[in-house]
């Protein structure tokens, strides 16, 4: 009789959480609704107001421009930015890494690199826009120079703070239980530097697609920026604002159903950790 008591509170307790989760679901998914619903009253009340299409197109022409798109050239032009961006920002995360491991491992190096790598973080996305079109002219890779140099210094800095974050009890502990440095490093330090890593990761990525865009701008024949600057030049501002909207959209799509999702698989037992 006890059991079964016991077990019907346990029961009970967790309807209890599932309701109140499904509960703070439904008020974010609201929140997020309304946010959007405010943005684009706000938006309609001003191109209201300023009464040009010219200089700000309503929401409901904007859509219509989106479709046009859609129905277009929409994933050719798309997936000439997505190669460009990827490709520097794999390049970024290939040199920026072990770079920032020999950073945060070694003193010599930490004073030898750590300058350089805050300098290519400080200069401005635009500076190496414009650069790597002097360098490249029109070309793939200038938006790939641009992409790898931005993203490179965030990689490289989270990734030293990781290796010096390792805890140095866990190392002499494992050591003392007869590990080699490569189970050491394998165990030890590899999940100690990788969170610190996805968070390079994730902050690298934005700056990365936004400066690709931007850099395509100047430099490219294809891709998002290319659209933006035609249509700017064709005087379209419905196009300039749908292509910049569906910038913001993929962003959104790829933060939330990927980065997001990603993190929470590879990072399950911090969550264990905290229960625990």
């Amino acid at each position: 009789m006890t059991d079964t008591v016991a077990e019907s509170i346990q029961e009970l307790d967790q309807a209890q959480v599932l309701r109140t989760a499904a509960g703070s679901r439904r008020r974010r998914y609201l929140a997020v609704l309304l946010g959007w619903l405010v943005f684009i009253g706000l938006w309609w009340l001003l191109s209201l107001w300023v009464d040009s299409e010219a200089r700000l197109p309503s929401p409901g022409r904007v859509f219509q421009e989106i479709v046009i798109i859609l129905q277009g050239d929409f994933w050719t032009q798309f997936w000439a930015s997505i190669v460009r961006v990827v490709a520097g920002f794999l390049a970024a995360v290939l040199i920026g890494t072990p770079v920032g491991f020999f950073m945060g491992r070694s003193k010599y190096w930490g004073n030898f690199l750590q300058s350089p790598v805050i300098v290519a973080g400080s200069i401005p996305g635009l500076t190496y826009a414009v650069m790597a079109f002097v360098v490249f002219g029109i070309s793939f890779w200038g938006p790939v120079l641009a992409v790898g140099l931005i993203a490179m210094p965030y990689v490289a800095i989270n990734v030293a703070e990781g290796v010096r974050g390792v805890d140095r009890r866990l190392v002499e502990m494992s050591t003392a239980y007869g590990r080699n440095e490569t189970q050491v490093f394998r165990h030890v330090t590899v999940p100690s530097v990788l969170p610190f890593v996805f968070a390079g990761v994730r902050l690298s990525f934005s700056l990365a697609w936004k400066v690709g865009t931007l850099t395509e701008v100047f430099g490219s024949s294809k891709g998002i920026g290319f659209q933006i600057r035609r249509n700017y030049q064709l005087f379209n501002m419905p196009g300039v604002i749908a292509w910049v909207l569906l910038f913001v959209l993929f962003m959104l799509l790829i933060e939330r159903f990927i980065l997001v999702r990603l993190e929470r698989r590879l990072f399950r037992w911090r969550q264990w950790e905290r229960e625990a």
